[in-house]
């Protein structure tokens, strides 16, 4: 079956990063790692549920511009199998002073009045990071870590956090975005 699939993948057509409310934004936010460089290979430790730990790599990022009032952080996986993109993560809510996120930070939903962002739902409805976990033997699989800075709040609440309606509740606000791409693949 892997055979069938192998050449099969969701395409980058249908990331976050290339929907109308995205596109021709200037690319001036610099998304980095410190687990794993642009193009490389994401650590085991980082790789989902079954293959490694499911712990969210950290994140680092500067060139914010000075009129925004919220980063939104969509992970996706393109090469799934899948008519769309993978969904591996969906964060609103990051404040613009913050310079990055933690090592685990996106692993375990933040909860209560005082959590810095708001985690939404991942493919299959999870909420919380879904780390790498690609069939095995259907190829490197690349995961890109999308940073949006919008003119304005997203206000969904918690359950309605999802890649969709995050897209739709951006539109029109995004003013710089920025992406890191990291690689995972089972043998």
């Amino acid at each position: 079956m892997t055979n069938l699939l192998h050449r099969f993948r969701a395409g980058t057509g249908k990331l976050g990063w290339n929907h109308p409310s995205a596109t021709n934004v200037p690319e001036t936010i610099t998304v980095s790692s410190p687990a794993f460089s642009e193009g490389g290979p994401i650590p085991s430790r980082h790789a989902g549920t079954g293959v490694g730990d499911n712990i969210s790599p950290p994140l680092n990022w500067d060139n914010i511009p000075p009129g925004a009032r919220e980063l939104v952080l969509l992970v996706e996986d393109p090469d799934a199998p899948l008519p769309r993109p993978f969904v591996h993560c969906v964060v609103t809510n990051i404040g613009t002073d913050t310079s990055g996120i933690e090592a685990g930070a996106l692993s375990v939903p933040a909860d209560g009045p005082q959590a810095p962002f708001t985690i939404g739902k991942a493919s299959m409805g999870k909420t919380g990071y879904l780390g790498p976990a690609p069939i095995r033997g259907h190829g490197p699989h690349r995961y890109i870590f999308q940073l949006f800075a919008l003119d304005k709040t997203v206000d969904l609440a918690r359950r309605r956090v999802t890649k969709r309606r995050v897209l739709k509740a951006i539109s029109g606000h995004v003013i710089a975005r920025g992406q890191l791409t990291g690689t995972y693949e089972q043998a």
